[in-house]
């Protein structure tokens, strides 16, 4: 059944960063059921109880409370996060859970024990999926940078992975892109698989980065259970379109660790090989450190760096250089033209060059 929307009701509600491209103008009515949502689908929904998360990152990236009662949109996506919750997107409109504070609506099916202490997922109903002046339900995919072929790309592109959430991932790349920026270049950043969510976005903005993109850009709420091609493209698309805007360097972030199943599969894509110029691997210990980097070897990739968590402890950088047999020293000089530029100036720590 469609509702019309009331725009004045529209307007008070909370919209989240992963809608962040969709006009408001385009929301129109509300299909309210019954309807099988998919991944990237708008929702309004209401909250009906307040846990765990308290706050929505709002489109302009500012994280507002909520409280019961409060009207969101907001993305229907699934989230594979070892600190936080694993969650996929509900089979009709009953109520579900907001997975994350970038603005995703599943339905949780576990927690991180240390996450769980501190409250239960935040619940929400929702109302109806967000649709057209046609009725037809919107998806990000709507609003995606168009693919743009790559075939005479001169700019280097340098992606980091990492272990798991929380390795240094985020870090590594803001130091690259900070470090690259003072030396003159102009560097484009982008997260290409994740869960919607602004906090990386704007660290790579406050690091220098002359434009940012994510996989919301992509047309994906998050990249969890997608088709391994469809973020291929996604990211392909993300490179094509920093290039465009005059970036002369990217740095590009991976999400989650090498044992998840979209990083895993993009590790051996020829296509996202392809892409990137260099590899850099992000641990938060010398044991990940040894493993990732033998992962990465066995996919066929060659290791520029290990850089990460673990790099705040010069003991663990000492294991970690026996156990790659690596030496330390700064990140390997990356060329345009006849200057030098160090990739990494700007991080406080030495990483681990394999």
């Amino acid at each position: 059944m469609i509702e019309i929307f009331d725009q004045a009701r529209l307007t008070k509600s909370k919209r989240a960063f992963t809608t962040r491209r969709v006009p408001l103008m385009d929301m129109r009515a509300l299909e309210t059921g019954p309807v099988t949502p998919i991944a990237g689908d708008l929702v309004l929904a209401r909250v009906e109880e307040v846990g765990r998360l308290q706050r929505l990152e709002l489109t302009t990236g500012r994280k507002a409370a909520i409280f019961p009662g409060d009207e969101l949109v907001v993305a229907y996506g699934n989230r594979y996060a070892p600190d936080a919750y694993e969650a996929e997107v509900p089979d009709d409109l009953s109520d579900c859970d907001l997975a994350a504070g970038g603005g995703i609506a599943a339905l949780v099916l576990n927690s991180n024990a240390v996450w769980e202490a501190k409250g239960s997922p935040t619940r929400l109903r929702p109302i109806g999926l967000v649709t057209d002046s046609e009725g037809r339900p919107i998806n990000l995919q709507r609003y995606a940078l168009p693919v743009r072929p790559l075939n005479q790309r001169q700019v280097p592109v340098i992606a980091v992975c990492g272990a798991t959430m929380n390795s240094g991932k985020t870090t590594t790349v803001a130091g690259m892109v900070r470090g690259l920026t003072q030396k003159g270049m102009k560097v484009g950043a982008a997260k290409i698989t994740g869960t919607g969510s602004g906090n990386d976005y704007w660290k790579f903005v406050d690091s220098g980065a002359v434009h940012t993109l994510d996989f919301t850009d992509a047309g994906m709420a998050t990249t969890y259970l997608a088709d391994v091609d469809h973020v291929v493209r996604g990211a392909e698309a993300l490179v094509a379109e920093l290039i465009l805007r005059g970036c002369n360097a990217v740095v590009l972030e991976i999400a989650d660790g090498v044992h998840q199943r979209e990083t895993r599969a993009l590790l051996t894509h020829p296509r996202m090989k392809a892409l990137a110029d260099r590899w850099v691997y992000a641990a938060d210990s010398a044991a990940s450190a040894s493993v990732g980097w033998q992962i990465l070897i066995d996919c066929g990739l060659s290791v520029s760096a290990i850089s990460g968590l673990l790099t705040a402890s010069p003991l663990a950088m000492r294991e970690a250089a026996g156990l790659v047999r690596a030496r330390f020293c700064a990140l390997p000089e990356l060329t345009e033209g006849s200057a030098p530029l160090s990739w990494i100036e700007g991080v406080a720590r030495l990483s681990v060059y394999a």
